[in-house]
């Protein structure tokens, strides 16, 4: 969605236009915050983070994106940041034992429910490269590779590759039950 960005950098504040992404992207700030925080308490502060150094990051906003972009490459920053100084401090990605426990447990039931699956996913995702974890939140967000190579600064033609590379790499811990690491 493109069209949310002021005509000129004065006649927005930096509050709308925080009040604006707030609005727009403020369920995808939540689900991104979710793949890089399977903590309930831990994300509530790395959510909070995001929303905060977007605030800062608004008053600087000067068009060169769209506004969309603009709220992505701050939270992607934020919580890429986040989980180095998390694995720094108590390095405690999900451990390979809980994710083979989800699988089995989902090899067990025929029509597990969609919430268990979202769940693994997400799982599986904490065991990305950081800059794997992003290029795969902005795809799950349907995002084009256009838009995600405006967010990490990668080519277009480098952002498809691996998408379908990313893709393959769940897909096959997925059928392993996430038994290996990157």
């Amino acid at each position: 969605m493109r069209g949310l960005e002021p005509k000129s950098s004065g006649d927005v504040s930096q509050d709308s236009l925080y009040e604006q992404a707030a609005e727009t992207y403020g369920s995808s700030l939540d689900r991104l915050a979710r793949a890089y925080e399977l903590d309930p308490e831990a994300r509530r502060d790395l959510l909070q983070d995001i929303h905060l150094n977007l605030w800062r990051s608004l008053a600087s906003f000067d068009q060169r994106c769209s506004l969309r972009t603009w709220v992505y490459r701050v939270a992607h920053n934020v919580a890429t940041g986040h989980v180095i100084r998390q694995s720094r401090v108590r390095n405690r990605l999900v451990s390979i034992e809980n994710i083979e426990a989800v699988a089995s447990n989902d090899q067990g039931e025929l029509a597990a429910s969609q919430a268990e699956a979202l769940e693994r996913l997400s799982m599986l995702i904490q065991r990305l490269k950081p800059l794997d974890r992003q290029i795969i939140i902005s795809y799950l967000e349907q995002m084009d590779a256009s838009s995600i190579s405006e967010i990490t600064g990668l080519s277009t033609a480098n952002i498809a590759m691996k998408i379908h590379r990313i893709k393959n790499i769940l897909k096959r811990w997925s059928d392993e039950g996430g038994r290996h690491a990157q």
